[in-house]
């Protein structure tokens, strides 16, 4: 599964028709949503064919051993990146508004007309009749209480979520020295002011740029790239002179995450900070690759699907469970290719992707730790083709290494070119996309089953990981 990235430019404001007094307004029509282009081509490039059920597709090419999978151009994120909105997959966040004639897309503020249509009083105005006793009079005295009481939000209601986890959201605007950028969202992960974030949000700033996070209460802080792992699309930052008052957003489980259960995402979609949106987990383990469409490396996600509303300028935002706690982040959008409003920019159509915060949470850790991300892998190159059959070990590697990395995991465990891999432990593998997603789950040093196929026969094979350090 391929994603797609935000476009440079938020929509202008719809126009409000008026609205006849003597008939209502004829309901618009809906559009059907057309699914994405869905995996990856032979140079790692998500194909632009249909994708079946949900799962990457596979490339002629041999990827890199261990990384790096070549890039899907056409497959930018759906909220952070900078790309075309020309329908795909993935999570794009928005261009800032222009410092200069040199930025290459300008964000132009978003103002949302709403039409509202005077109605009936419906509620009601609550009265006392009194009762006359001497019947002199035949007065009515109505009363109307002048306090409708204390309104009390449970801690578990969505507003009761969204009032505890906006203080710790942040809203990250990304600068190139040539003037390029974008703007994102991350979120408090430490009181060290440290912010997660997606890479493709902060890939503008890393070499020598400028960064900055505003908080909800309008305060603003510059920061810096701390690491950015583009394979597994997630950063760290650090605010400068950051608080001694921040709160960390609590860390779910997201292995104990079931289908159905509710999501709130937090985000700043199209440039308006702050917005909360809510949802469900409509799919679990949803293969998806993306890219941010600046010609590097791929990214490859086992990820959360959910039909919150995600939208260009989400990514690295917070999807929280029903109790606040992080469960993933928003990083990718399914989107029909269709921006809206008379633009080519892309919205959300209920499927959004999000990076299981297990996954998030270790490669945080990492860039905290030592600056590079910790890749796990098996040592072998697989054909990234669009198919269904699995994930195949190619005949040759990417320029010119081995398919099977000598002395690699893949190697130990007796695996050859030619066998096709079907199972990760008890995921199914369809592709070579799945297979490199399923794997960056995991650490180096856990132990995986394979299931592969070699001459019409299957075969099962224990696999210790190996690491990679570094996106090169």
């Amino acid at each position: 599964m391929s994603t797609e990235n935000e476009g440079t430019a938020v929509p202008p404001a719809p126009s409000a028709p008026p609205v006849p007094v003597d008939a209502p307004a004829a309901p618009a029509p809906q559009e059907q949503a057309h699914q994405g282009p869905y995996g990856q081509d032979a140079q790692g490039q998500v194909p632009q064919g249909q994708g079946g059920a949900g799962h990457p597709g596979a490339s002629s090419s041999a990827p890199d051993p261990s990384w790096p999978p070549p890039p899907p151009p056409t497959a930018p994120y759906g909220d952070g990146g900078s790309g075309s909105g020309s329908g795909g997959w993935g999570a794009s966040y928005q261009q800032p508004a222009p410092s200069s004639g040199r930025r290459r897309g300008g964000l132009v503020a978003a103002v949302l007309v709403a039409a509202l249509v005077a109605g009936g009083m419906g509620g009601g105005l609550g009265y006392v009749l009194a009762k006359d006793n001497d019947e002199s009079t035949g007065s009515t005295t109505v009363s109307a209480s002048s306090n409708g009481g204390d309104v009390k939000r449970d801690p578990g209601t969505t507003a009761g979520v969204a009032a505890k986890a906006l203080p710790s959201t942040v809203t990250i605007e990304a600068e190139s020295t040539s003037g390029e950028g974008g703007t994102g969202t991350g979120f408090v992960f430490d009181k060290q002011g440290h912010i997660v974030t997606n890479n493709h949000v902060v890939a503008d700033a890393v070499d020598g740029g400028k960064l900055t996070a505003t908080f909800p209460s309008g305060k603003k802080y510059d920061a810096e790239v701390v690491g950015h792992a583009q394979g597994y699309d997630v950063a760290v930052i650090k605010l400068k002179n950051a608080p001694s008052d921040l709160k960390p957003l609590t860390l779910g489980d997201s292995d104990k995450i079931a289908v159905g259960d509710a999501t709130i995402a937090i985000g700043a979609p199209f440039g308006l900070s702050d917005t909360v949106t809510t949802g469900i987990i409509s799919a679990k383990n949803r293969p998806v690759a993306s890219s941010d469409g600046s010609g590097s490396q791929a990214s490859y996600m086992s990820a959360l699907q959910t039909d919150a509303s995600i939208n260009p300028g989400n990514s690295g935002g917070p999807l929280l469970d029903a109790q606040g706690n992080v469960i993933g982040i928003n990083s990718a959008i399914q989107s029909t290719g269709n921006g809206g409003f008379g633009t080519g920019q892309s919205g959300s159509i209920g499927l959004g992707f999000a990076i299981p915060i297990n996954q998030a949470k270790y490669v945080a850790q990492e860039l905290i730790k030592n600056g590079k991300p910790v890749y796990a892998k098996i040592g072998a190159s697989v054909s990234l083709d669009d198919g269904s059959d699995g994930a195949q070990i190619t005949d040759q590697g990417a320029g010119g290494a081995a398919p099977v990395e000598p002395g690699g995991p893949a190697a130990k465990a007796g695996l050859k070119p030619g066998d096709v891999i079907i199972k990760l432990d008890d995921r199914v593998i369809d592709s070579g996309p799945t297979l490199i997603g399923e794997i960056w789950t995991h650490q180096p040093g856990d132990k995986v089953t394979i299931t592969y196929e070699r001459g019409g026969k299957q075969h099962t094979v224990d696999v210790t990981l190996g690491s990679r350090v570094g996106d090169n």
